[in-house]
C-alpha cells in the first residue's frame, strides 16, 4: 500500500462500526484523524480505542457534529485541516434510516430524515470538504459511504435506498467538477456488515435467512472489510480512480436485494396488507 503517513483525515460517524474501523485503520498507518458524531461518550471511547493502534506521531481527536447541520461539517472540515494545514482524505461514513416499511405508508418526516442524514450530510462534505482541498492548492480524497441498498432495490428499505443511491450520484458528478483541482471522490456501497447497529439483524433470524442465499461468499461482512476499501481510496495507490461506486457487500450484486419485509412480518401482517381493498 502506498504511504498516507502524515496525511490529515476526518470520518463522519466516526464513533462507531465502519467509521470507527475506519479511522483505525488510517491512524494505523500514520494518518492523522479526527472523528465526528453526535454522542461525544462514543467518541471519546473510539478514541481511546484507535489511539491503541495509531502509529507514533498520529494525532487522534474528535468533534461533536450533526452532519445535517451545515455549520456543524464545516466545522469538522476546518478541525481536520488545522492539524497540518491541509485535507487529504474525508469518508462521509455518517448515515442510517429512520424509516422502514412502505412508500405508500410512510411518514414524509421520517423520509425527510433519512434523505438528510444519507444524502444531504454527504453533500455537505462535498461542499466543505471539497472547497478545502481546492484551495489548499488541489489534491485530496473524499469517500462517501453508499450502501447496496442504493443499487438494488430492498422491498421496504425504500428511503434509505433511494437516498443513497443519490448520494452515488452526487459522488459522480462532483468528481467531474472536482477533477479539475486534483479532489478524487469515490464512494462504496457496503452489503450487510456486522456492527452492533446491525446486530439485531446479523446475530440470526428470517432477515439474515433472507440475505445470506444471495450472498456468493456466504457471509456477512466485517467493518475491516469496508475500511480496507476506503483506506485504498484514500490512499495514494488508487490516484487514478475518480466517479466510481465499489461495491463491498460479498458479491450480493451479483444477486438481489434483501426483503426486509420478512423482518416486519416476524410481527405482523405484511404492513401493505392496511392499504388492500376491503372484502
Amino acid at each position: 500500500m502506498g504511504s498516507i503517513e502524515g496525511f490529515a483525515t476526518l470520518v463522519t460517524g466516526g464513533g462507531s462500526g465502519i467509521g470507527e474501523a475506519t479511522a483505525a485503520r488510517l491512524a494505523a498507518d500514520g494518518a492523522h484523524v479526527t472523528i465526528c458524531g453526535r454522542t461525544e461518550d462514543k467518541l471519546i471511547g473510539a478514541v481511546d480505542r484507535i489511539a491503541g493502534v495509531a502509529a507514533d506521531g498520529v494525532t487522534v481527536a474528535h468533534l461533536v457534529a450533526d452532519v445535517t447541520v451545515e455549520a456543524d461539517v464545516e466545522a469538522a472540515v476546518a478541525a481536520a485541516a488545522s492539524i497540518t494545514g491541509r485535507l487529504d482524505g474525508l469518508f462521509a461514513c455518517a448515515g442510517g434510516s429512520l424509516h422502514m416499511g412502505p412508500l405508500a405508508t410512510a411518514e414524509t418526516d421520517a423520509v425527510r430524515a433519512t434523505m438528510e442524514l444519507n444524502y444531504m450530510s454527504t453533500f455537505l462534505c462535498l461542499k466543505h470538504g471539497g472547497s478545502q482541498m481546492a484551495k489548499q492548492g488541489g489534491g485530496g480524497s473524499i469517500v462517501g459511504c453508499s450502501s447496496h441498498a442504493g443499487e438494488d432495490p430492498m422491498r421496504y428499505l425504500g428511503a434509505y435506498g433511494g437516498a443513497k443511491a443519490g448520494l452515488d450520484h452526487l459522488c459522480r458528478i462532483s468528481a467531474d467538477e472536482m477533477g479539475r483541482f486534483g479532489v478524487r471522490v469515490n464512494s462504496v456501497q457496503p452489503g450487510i456488515v456486522a456492527t452492533d447497529l446491525m446486530d439485531p439483524i446479523t446475530s440470526g433470524g428470517a432477515l439474515l435467512d433472507d440475505y445470506l442465499p444471495q450472498i456468493p461468499l456466504g457471509r456477512v461482512g466485517e467493518p475491516e472489510e469496508i475500511a480496507d476499501m476506503v483506506r485504498f481510496l484514500i490512499g495514494p495507490e488508487s490516484s487514478w480512480i475518480t466517479g466510481q461506486a465499489f461495491a463491498v457487500d460479498g458479491g450480493q450484486n451479483l444477486r438481489r436485494g434483501a426483503d426486509y419485509g420478512t423482518m416486519l412480518r416476524a410481527f405482523g401482517d405484511d404492513p401493505l396488507d392496511a392499504l388492500a381493498p376491503e372484502g
